[in-house]
């Protein structure tokens, strides 16, 4: 089985009437004998296919959902094929296959175990497909059997449908790790190049100390995921406010792009006013030494440059067309081009171009925190890779990004002790 990502660049060469009715990015299964009907009939591929491309307008609309959906029925596509089982087959033999299918990914080779929580992904992936395919008349049968449950909420009581080829995963709060504050401090001084006391440390002295510093410190403010600090524009920032007694002590309201967000939805956040003075500082100083005439430009295959003029908060305009930042998603935001040259991101790399690589930056200084924190402390910085599970409360003041592997979350001691 064979997957591919439509781009339609160059269709005017295809001989086809006009340009495909399918979005770029959209992904394609096909045989490997790359053919989609035997004798005149389609496929059961083809109503795969159907499926993905009617994610956009089933409350999917974005790209990487697409992708996780299409690999997970491409796996179980194998996997019945493997079995010599039909997708569309009858229930007896889906059934048997699902049941193989349960064993093969809790207890067969270690490379093709799930978790849990992974498995009742593909799950929902797999039961949402097989309801369309019934509802369209492609599928005789299904594979999953449901029990009806009582669902209350708010006082009301109401029925709802659970698949019984789910199992029981650990509930969120169980495996969320909480750092204090100290750990927070001591990551952020590593990132700034700096030891425990402050002082210049010789344990790690990576590039662009500002600019790493700077946005871990607003991300563990504002609890912002990776894809969205990382692709956060500069005048996106909210401006700084004057400050008040103790440098501004109340919470400072940080809206969230939707162009960002998971779902596309905009949300508030809050920010502290140090950690928004470090983002202004370092966009005003590093940054802008950084783009300052830079001659950047983006490679070709991320797309053509999109050239910005007339930037203020809201928008700009794109290659002459005003356009509001919050439409543009991560793949246009790193096309951005600034009037003065360089990238409209707010992380910025020493030729002006975006820096987009986090997981690079925070491994050394997770390792380097590892060091002066002891065992306990250690265990929760090591490998730094951002988490991209939420925590439930993430946008009150004070939550923390989520900066390391797994599950951990940076939260200050106020909002652990809320929580407790």
């Amino acid at each position: 089985m064979q997957l591919i990502f439509f781009a339609g660049a160059g269709w005017e060469t295809w001989d086809v009437a006009g340009r495909p009715a399918i979005p770029d990015r959209m992904p394609v299964l096909a045989d490997d004998d790359l053919l989609f009907e035997d004798d005149g009939s389609p496929r059961p591929v083809v109503a795969a296919n159907r499926w993905l491309r009617e994610l956009p307008s089933s409350g999917a609309p974005a790209t990487q959902t697409w992708a996780v959906y299409a690999r997970v029925l491409r796996d179980w596509l194998v996997f019945l094929g493997a079995h010599g089982i039909g997708l569309f087959d009858g229930r007896d033999r889906l059934k048997a296959a699902l049941g193989a299918y349960a064993a093969y990914r809790a207890g067969g080779p270690a490379g093709a175990r799930f978790a849990a929580v992974t498995w009742n992904r593909h799950m929902s992936v797999l039961s949402s497909f097989y309801r369309w395919a019934e509802a369209e008349g492609h599928a005789g049968a299904v594979p999953f059997s449901y029990a009806q449950a009582q669902a209350r909420f708010a006082g009301s009581v109401g029925g709802a449908s659970v698949n019984l080829a789910r199992r029981r995963a650990p509930k969120r709060h169980v495996t969320i790790k909480y750092l204090e504050p100290g750990f927070a401090d001591l990551f952020v001084r590593a990132l700034a190049g700096l030891g425990p006391d402050g002082t210049a440390g010789a344990a790690y002295r990576g590039r662009e100390l500002a600019r790493n510093s700077a946005v871990a410190r607003l991300a563990l403010a504002t609890g912002l995921r990776r894809q969205e600090f990382t692709f956060l524009l500069a005048c996106e920032l909210p401006p700084l406010p004057r400050p008040g007694p103790g440098d501004g002590g109340l919470p400072i309201p940080f809206g969230v792009p939707a162009g960002v967000t998971k779902g596309g939805k905009f949300r508030t956040t809050w920010v502290d006013y140090p950690a928004l003075e470090a983002a202004h500082r370092y966009a005003g100083l590093d940054r802008a030494a950084s783009v300052a005439g830079s001659a950047w430009s983006p490679p070709a295959r991320w797309g053509a440059p999109l050239a910005v003029t007339e930037p203020d908060a809201a928008g700009g305009r794109v290659n002459g067309v005003r356009v509001r930042w919050a439409s543009l998603r991560p793949g246009d935001r790193r096309r951005l081009v600034a009037p003065g040259g360089g990238t409209c991101l707010l992380a910025a790399r020493g030729d002006g171009g975006p820096f987009t690589a986090w997981d690079s930056v925070f491994t050394a200084p997770a390792l380097v925190c590892d060091g002066h924190a002891g065992e306990a402390g250690g265990r929760l910085l090591r490998a730094g890779r951002p988490a991209r599970d939420r925590h439930r409360h993430r946008d009150r003041p004070g939550c923390g990004a989520g900066l390391v592997s797994g599950q951990v979350r940076l939260l200050s001691a106020a909002h652990y002790e809320r929580d407790l």
